[in-house]
């Protein structure tokens, strides 16, 4: 499948069949998960793959009843302490290449001190870097022929408590995965003159 038609085809699906979803699959989904950009390349994405009837039985009184019917489950979570390892990530960054021939100049990181003087602003951060990993792993899920739906729909520390995840884990989001047992249209979507704010 080429990637405009898994952008295209993809749906959020909310009802699977029970056929087992290969091991193969659920690599290969977590392969494009860790392929994924991140800045500075923090990677700051973790992932806990709940395949047992019984994990996924656990999980049903934390949030909606069609999540745990699916055959497998993910919990995409970010590692909030990912920001400790931020000079070594970019240490390999640079010994990878990667700015070379780069017009960047010296770069201060006490000019950029502001950006995480709000408390909010790093976990904030690495969230969307978890979240981009997450839409990797929904766009393999669909070239693979997999339904997913992203949920945000559950209640943290319960969910948290059930997989064993310590402090520095959030749970960003709850991946149902499985072969698709209903085939819904294309969803309302804004007109590009919508969402298009200029062009300058």
């Amino acid at each position: 499948m080429e990637l405009k038609e898994a952008i295209f085809s993809r749906r959020s699906i909310r009802k699977f069949k029970p056929d087992p979803v290969p091991g193969e699959h659920i690599y290969e989904m977590l392969e494009a998960a860790r392929l994924a950009p991140s800045g500075s390349n923090l990677q700051p994405f973790r992932f806990v793959v709940i395949r047992s009837e019984k994990a996924r039985e656990q999980l049903a009184s934390a949030t909606l009843k069609f999540v745990t019917e699916a055959p497998v489950v993910i919990a995409c979570c970010t590692d909030l302490t990912a920001m400790d390892g931020r000079k070594e990530r970019m240490k390999e960054l640079a010994e990878s290449g990667a700015f070379t021939g780069a017009t960047m100049g010296k770069v201060n990181p006490a000019d950029y001190a502001d950006r995480w003087k709000d408390s909010n602003a790093i976990p904030a951060y690495l969230n969307l870097n978890t979240a981009i990993a997450i839409e990797h792993l929904i766009l393999r899920a669909t070239d693979l022929g997999l339904g997913t739906c992203w949920v945000m729909l559950f209640k943290q520390k319960e969910i948290k408590d059930l997989l064993d995840l310590g402090e520095q884990y959030a749970v960003v989001a709850l991946i149902p995965v499985g072969y698709p047992d209903q085939d819904p249209g294309p969803r309302p979507r804004l007109p590009m003159e919508q969402i298009l704010l200029k062009e300058i």
